[in-house]
C-alpha cells in the first residue's frame, strides 16, 4: 500500500525561494522549467549572481598580495567567506577550511598530501560500494603509485551500508576510511558517526564526502569526529569551480603542499623554499576568487532560511516523491534505503533511461540520466544506468507531479 501522498506544506522561509532563482522563471520547450537535476549542480539565487558581478564590477584584484584599496577589499571579502564554512561546518578554526575547484579536488590533495607519504605495500584505503567515482579513482591510483590496497564494504539489495561488514574490514592495515555521507544516486544516508567512531577507536583517519550532504542537513565536523570533508560549491547555491576540504589543523599542518606556486610560500631561494602555514600552503596561485565569495553569500543565504527548516521539509518532499513514483505503473525505484536524502534513481521497463530524461525534456523537466559516476553501484544492482530526480529547497509538490504526469507518456510511448 503506498502511503502519504499527502504534499508538504511550503514552509513560510520557502514560500518565496523560487522567486529568488531567476533561471526557474525561464521557459524549456515552451514549458515551466522544472529542474530536477540538483544532485549534479545546483542554481543560484540572484544574491549569490549579484554578489559575483559585484566582485569584478567593484572590487577585481589579486588577494593577499596588494596594498591598494581594491586587493584589501577582495581580500576581505575571500577570507569572510572561509570564515562563513568555517561557523557553518563549526569547524575550531577557519584555518582549517582550505578553498579548492570542489570535492574532486579535495580528495586528491588528501590523497597526494595526507595519506601518499604514510602508506605502504599492503596498506589498505576502505571505501564503500556506493562511491561517486571521485572517490574511488584517486585512490586506486594512490594504491598503484604506492602498492597499496583498496578494498570496498558491500552493500545489501536496499543500497543500505552493510556497518557489520564496513566496521569489520577496519583493522590493522587500514590508513584511511574514505567514505560518502549521502549517495548521489540513490539517496542513501550513511551511518557515518557510527564509522568514525570506529575508525578513532583504530586510530584510522576519516575522509568524509559531503557534497551530497552539505546542502541538505546541518554538519558539525567537531561533533563528527572526521578528520577531513570535502565539498562542492555549485550543489549547494553557490558557483562552479569552486568547493573545500575540511582538515583538522593537527593534520593540515604535518602536510606538505599538494601544489607548488605563488601565495603557498614564506620565503624562496634556489636552494629551497619554506610553505605558510595552513590553509594558505594549500592554495597555490590566484584563486577562484569571486567563486569563493559566491560560496559565502550561497551560504548566508542558507543560513537566511535555516538548515533545519529545510532538511525537515525535504524530507517530507522526497517521501511524498519517493510515494508518487511508487504508485506509478510501470516505474520502478532502485534502492530502498532506510534514510534517504536529495535523490531517488529509478527505470522503467522497455524505456531506455535516456529517452526517459528526452522525453521528459520536451516537458520542460530537467532530470539526470546515466550511471551518474557510479558505475559499480550500477553493476551492484545489475544495470547500466537510471533516471534521476534530486531535489532542492526550491522543489514542491507540484514539481514531483508534474514528474509523474511525464512518466506516464514516457510509459504510453514505450509499454
Amino acid at each position: 500500500m503506498i502511503e502519504n501522498l499527502t504534499p508538504p506544506a511550503t514552509p513560510d522561509a520557502l514560500k518565496q525561494a523560487r522567486d529568488d532563482f531567476p533561471i526557474l522563471s525561464r521557459t524549456v520547450n515552451g514549458k515551466p522549467l522544472i529542474y530536477l537535476d540538483n544532485a549534479a549542480s545546483t542554481q543560484k539565487p540572484q544574491s549569490v549572481i549579484d554578489a559575483a558581478n559585484r566582485y569584478y564590477s567593484h572590487e577585481n584584484a589579486n588577494i593577499h598580495r596588494g596594498v591598494h584599496l581594491l586587493s584589501t577589499e577582495a581580500t576581505a571579502a575571500y577570507e569572510a567567506a572561509r570564515k562563513k564554512l568555517a561557523q557553518y561546518l563549526n569547524a575550531s578554526d577557519e584555518s582549517e577550511i582550505i578553498f579548492t575547484r570542489g570535492a574532486t579536488e579535495s580528495v586528491n590533495l588528501i590523497a597526494h598530501s595526507f595519506l601518499e607519504p604514510l602508506i605502504k605495500p599492503g596498506e589498505e584505503i576502505l571505501i564503500s560500494h556506493m562511491e561517486h567515482h571521485a572517490n574511488i579513482v584517486p585512490w586506486q591510483l594512490l594504491a598503484e603509485r604506492t602498492g597499496g590496497r583498496l578494498r570496498v564494504a558491500p552493500i545489501d539489495d536496499n543500497g543500505n551500508l552493510e556497518l557489520d561488514a564496513c566496521l569489520s574490514m577496519m583493522g590493522p592495515k587500514t590508513k584511511l576510511v574514505a567514505i560518502v555521507h549521502v549517495s548521489n544516486a540513490i539517496g542513501t544516508v550513511n551511518p557515518i558517526e557510527a564509522i568514525i567512531a570506529k575508525a578513532r577507536e583504530n586510530g584510522i583517519a576519516t575522509l568524509i564526502d559531503c557534497a551530497q550532504s552539505i546542502q541538505h542537513m546541518r554538519l558539525d565536523v567537531q561533533s563528527m569526529g572526521c578528520d577531513f570533508a570535502v565539498f562542492s560549491g555549485h550543489k549547494m547555491f553557490g558557483p562552479t569551480g569552486i568547493g573545500g576540504l575540511y582538515g583538522k589543523r593537527s593534520l593540515l599542518k604535518r602536510m606538505c603542499p599538494y601544489q607548488g606556486g605563488g601565495d603557498m610560500i614564506s620565503h624562496v631561494t634556489f636552494d629551497g623554499t619554506t610553505f605558510k602555514e595552513p590553509p594558505s600552503r594549500f592554495e597555490a596561485g590566484t584563486p577562484h576568487i569571486a567563486g569563493a565569495i559566491g560560496l559565502g553569500v550561497a551560504l548566508d543565504y542558507i543560513e537566511s532560511i535555516g538548515i533545519e527548516t529545510i532538511r525537515d521539509y525535504e524530507s517530507q518532499l522526497i517521501e511524498y516523491a519517493v510515494n508518487r513514483l511508487k504508485s506509478c505503473q510501470g516505474v520502478e525505484i532502485v534502492g530502498n534505503p532506510d534514510h534517504r536524502s536529495g535523490a531517488i534513481s529509478f527505470i522503467m521497463e522497455n524505456a531506455h533511461p535516456h529517452d526517459i530524461g528526452t522525453i521528459l525534456d520536451t516537458d520542460g523537466i530537467a532530470i539526470r540520466t546515466g550511471h551518474h559516476c557510479c558505475e559499480p553501484l550500477m553493476n551492484r544492482f545489475g544495470i547500466s544506468a537510471t533516471a534521476r530526480a534530486s531535489i532542492a529547497l526550491y522543489n514542491n509538490s507540484d514539481d514531483i507531479d508534474a514528474l509523474v504526469d511525464s512518466l506516464a507518456k514516457v510509459r504510453a510511448l514505450f509499454g
